[in-house]
């Protein structure tokens, strides 16, 4: 899901699936072997990439736009899962029968977003609140409160961005400026 989500840098708006050789590497990767099938449902692709990055950032309190959560939603319709139980009873969701390529890696995706769904770890896949990153992460720490990818660069930024905004708004009013009475 991370690598997937990556495949965009927002920052700098290098998009590894805008490229052939990027394209190629990233199926590769992901066991797609039928390239003319991967361009052709390159659009599903970048749908179900963007609707993963709106969801992961609602881990961090940005709630998903709808029309994210629409697009979201058909792209998964069309990669069913099938519940499959072994000898020892234990339950393991896999793309349905007949799933290749694309269809099957969306349903791959899908797998693990239920997975970790019902172990607790989905929430923690998070995108970086910067709206001038959006880098994916999973984030580690103990409360599982992080905002931002990198708390020295991205987090850095905002805070300073708040500052500024604060001490702006404060020299306009009059009041609260520093050393004035």
């Amino acid at each position: 899901m991370r690598d997937l989500i990556n495949t965009l840098d927002v920052e700098t708006g290098a998009d590894a699936l805008a490229t052939t050789a990027g394209l190629a590497a990233f199926a590769h990767r992901h066991g797609l072997t039928e390239p003319e099938a991967v361009k052709r449902n390159l659009p599903d692709i970048v749908r179900l990439r963007e609707g993963l990055r709106a969801a992961c950032l609602a881990h961090t309190g940005t709630p998903v736009p709808e029309e994210a959560l629409a697009e979201l939603d058909a792209v998964l319709r069309r990669a069913p899962l099938t519940l499959t139980l072994d000898e020892e009873g234990t339950a393991t969701l896999a793309p349905a029968d007949g799933l290749t390529d694309v269809p099957a890696l969306t349903a791959r995706i899908a797998a693990a977003v239920a997975v970790a769904a019902s172990d607790g770890t989905w929430r923690r896949l998070k995108v970086c609140e910067a709206p001038d990153c959006r880098w994916a992460y999973y984030d580690r720490s103990p409360a599982g409160r992080r905002r931002w990818c990198d708390m020295a660069v991205c987090g850095s930024r905002a805070k300073m961005r708040a500052y500024r905004a604060r001490r702006t708004s404060g020299a306009r009013g009059g009041s609260g400026t520093p050393g004035r009475t």
